[in-house]
């Protein structure tokens, strides 16, 4: 779930930079441990980077969990996109812990309720609209919701808050144990600070 969130927001992101990419400045940083790109146009900016931390996101760590890594991906993310039309703010880290699912999602129902109710989606889905973030036609935020495709059937998303504004955690199991990932996500309309 919290890498189609991600490739989501970036698709995205590159359809509204390529339009002003003649007008911009890209600066890369990729020496050392942490990868970050900024790309700063007329109408915005495309901020990335590889280091968020859990309080950034909100969220506390699951006692004894480790931060996935495979290779030079970190499997980690705050993504960042402004401009005067909209924003997008993505954050997310994933772990590892051999504890089982059941006890990841205990921990984490309980970390979300300082963000409202939490709701439990079971096998979560891989399709975009499970991914429906911001406001309804009336520019007011909506209400979390689970997608009727329930994907591979093993997984379970928790989220907090409503659209233009919420956490999640997804949980699968792995490997005798649970693979997860803790993210923060907000959007804003044109008149919305962020």
């Amino acid at each position: 779930m919290w890498r189609q969130l991600i490739s989501k927001v970036a698709w995205v992101a590159a359809a509204a930079m390529v339009v002003v990419l003649a007008a911009c400045s890209v600066n890369v940083d990729d020496k050392g441990e942490n990868k970050n790109m900024d790309i700063r146009t007329p109408l915005g900016a495309l901020k990335v980077r590889t280091n968020p931390t859990p309080g950034e996101i909100g969220l506390s760590v699951y006692p004894g969990a480790k931060q996935k890594v495979e290779g030079d991906d970190k499997n980690a993310a705050n993504v960042n996109i402004s401009s005067s039309i909209f924003g997008v703010k993505v954050l997310v880290i994933a772990y590892h812990t051999q504890d089982s699912p059941d006890k990841v999602i205990a921990y984490y129902k309980k970390d979300l309720r300082k963000y409202g109710n939490v709701l439990e989606c079971k096998g979560h889905g891989h399709e975009d609209n499970d991914l429906d973030l911001g406001h309804d036609s009336d520019h007011k935020p909506k209400p979390l919701t689970c997608s009727d495709d329930k994907g591979d059937g093993k997984g379970v998303e928790l989220k907090a808050g409503m659209s233009d504004n919420f956490h999640l955690v997804a949980v699968d199991p792995k490997d005798n144990g649970s693979d997860f990932a803790i993210v923060y996500v907000a959007t804003r309309g044109e008149s919305e600070p962020m």
